[in-house]
């Protein structure tokens, strides 16, 4: 009985050795990454001279899984590519935008720039310097003007005091020319009458 029993615990030891192997040999097939399982399936494997013998099941199993995974792969290959290719497409969109807002502030940057005066687009650096050689001729013109008038002011002055000297001088001698006169006239009148007397 004693043998009975000790063959007995054996059979059931072989027996949760063997369910522990089977549900490990699929639990490592079912999960995990393509390398994990391929070296799960050669360690599992029997070896027969140079090569390992693979138990079809595992063999279908690994080829389902390969499969699966390059499906997977591929369709997150085309997701990617569609991803891709939007993102190319809106990249397109937004270097066209920024061409059009470059051009556009090029445009802007030229009419703020430029502007039209006495009919002509003239561009505003050459404006103010048009201006300012404008002022400065006026300004050169302005103070010729001045130093003239200032000349022709003093000329004017000197020849005012000439000629009111001169309407003096002119007063002085027309009364001393009267005075002259008079005197004349009366040593005359004076001459006439002690003549007639």
């Amino acid at each position: 009985m004693k043998k009975n029993l000790i063959s007995l615990f054996l059979v059931i030891l072989l027996g949760f050795q063997v369910s522990a192997q089977e549900a490990t040999e699929t639990g490592s097939l079912n999960e995990g990454t393509i390398t994990s399982q391929f070296d799960y399936l050669n360690r599992v494997s029997n070896n027969y001279q140079d090569y390992k013998v693979v138990k079809k099941t595992n063999l279908e199993k690994i080829r389902s899984n390969v499969l699966d995974s390059l499906n997977v792969f591929k369709n997150q290959l085309v997701t990617v590519n569609q991803e891709l290719s939007t993102r190319q497409s809106k990249i397109g969109e937004l270097e066209k935008q920024v061409s059009e807002t470059n051009k556009q502030l090029e445009i802007a940057e030229a009419a703020r720039d430029n502007f039209e005066f006495l009919g002509m687009a003239i561009h505003k650096s050459a404006y103010v310097t048009m201006m300012w050689t404008i002022v400065g001729i006026l300004t050169a013109a302005f103070l010729f003007f001045l130093f003239r008038y200032s000349q022709s002011h003093r000329v004017i002055s000197r020849a005012k005091k000439d000629l009111a000297e001169t309407i003096e001088e002119f007063e002085q001698h027309r009364k001393n020319t009267l005075e002259r006169e008079r005197k004349l006239k009366r040593e005359l009148v004076d001459a006439m009458n002690g003549r007639i007397h």
